[in-house]
């Protein structure tokens, strides 16, 4: 039986946590926060808005080559996945002050909740085949975070 490549895995898993057996999306965000925090109590807030932006596009192009390599192996949009959680949800994680847990638990949520109920077309783009569509809801997902979360911002 032939195993699918292990770079592949070890990426689109989210560094095993799409292994995670209740709810696999959410350990890949809660792993993507995780890391963003870390980065966030050591590095500069214009370090840290640069740093999440070139991972947000580098593990997007990551992510479309694992899934491709993954789909053949363990259907299409596998559960196992979840670099498009991880991207997803550094997204809204852009704006948010890194001493601000009450914006970065409003993020989770928020992402969360766009990335499960899949509002406003982002169920059309789960809908579609192939790497590039299974990172695309998510980013929309994201994006919506993104959007309710500076809109909160500006209106206090």
């Amino acid at each position: 039986m032939e195993r699918p490549p292990l770079l592949a895995v070890i990426f689109g898993t989210g560094f095993g946590s799409g292994f995670w057996p209740w709810g696999p999306g959410t350990a890949g965000a809660f792993l993507a926060t995780i890391l963003w925090l870390a980065m966030a109590v050591t590095l500069h807030l214009t370090t840290l808005f640069v740093i999440t932006l070139i991972l947000i596009i580098v593990f997007t192009a990551v992510g479309i080559w694992a899934a491709n390599q993954l789909e053949p192996f363990w259907g299409e949009d596998p559960k196992r996945v979840v670099i498009d959680e991880m991207i997803g949800m550094w997204l809204p994680l852009l704006a948010v002050p890194a001493h601000n847990g009450w914006y970065l638990a409003a993020s989770f949520v928020l992402f969360r909740f766009f990335d499960i109920v899949k509002p406003l077309g982002i169920r059309a783009l789960d809908r579609r085949h192939g790497g590039f569509w299974v990172m695309a809801d998510d980013l929309l997902a994201g994006i919506y975070s993104l959007i309710i979360i500076l809109f909160t911002q500006w209106a206090i």
